[in-house]
């Protein structure tokens, strides 16, 4: 059909003549109301991206000389973000003369490492930068599925109370 004769079938019905496939051979076009495709195409863009998960990097920052119980609520802290499936950055600052002391804030990332080798993969490996050093940790797959496991099962125990 050639386009006077569609865009004036398009006018008689009320609607507007949109082109489909500009590059098809012949080009594909449509008889259709271009507002309701405009929100339809947007509301389809809406829902995917409801369904995406955006990978957010969370960032836990630690001194090098951190008490026992500090560094363990900032493990929980970190096993939360974990299982939450986002990626952590580890950030050990140094102040004063604590910079000439950076052993002390690399042993302090290889243990948080170490204790968590089951649950993550390192991204990045410690490194300085500025007066920081940092390192970067992703979940393992296996431990985003137990994660995810997880908190389907105390979903399902919140419902049924």
């Amino acid at each position: 059909m050639t386009v006077s004769d569609a865009l004036s079938r398009a006018r008689m019905n009320d609607l507007d003549l949109v082109e489909v496939a500009p590059n098809a051979d012949p080009p594909v076009a449509r008889l259709l109301d271009y507002g309701k495709l405009r929100y339809l195409s947007s509301k389809k863009e809406r829902e995917t991206r409801k369904s995406q998960k955006s990978n957010e990097l969370k960032e836990v920052r630690f001194r090098p000389n951190i008490g026992t119980h500090d560094f363990d609520a900032k493990m929980r802290k970190v096993r939360q973000f974990i299982g939450n499936g986002d990626k952590v950055k580890l950030t050990v600052r140094f102040r004063g003369r604590e910079a000439v002391h950076q052993q002390n804030g690399l042993s302090l990332l290889k243990k948080v490492a170490e204790e968590m080798k089951d649950q993550i993969r390192l991204e990045q490996q410690p490194s300085m930068e500025g007066r920081a050093m940092s390192m970067v940790l992703i979940p393992s797959p296996a431990a985003t599925a137990t994660g995810r496991q997880e908190r389907n099962e105390t979903q399902d125990s919140d419902t049924a109370e």
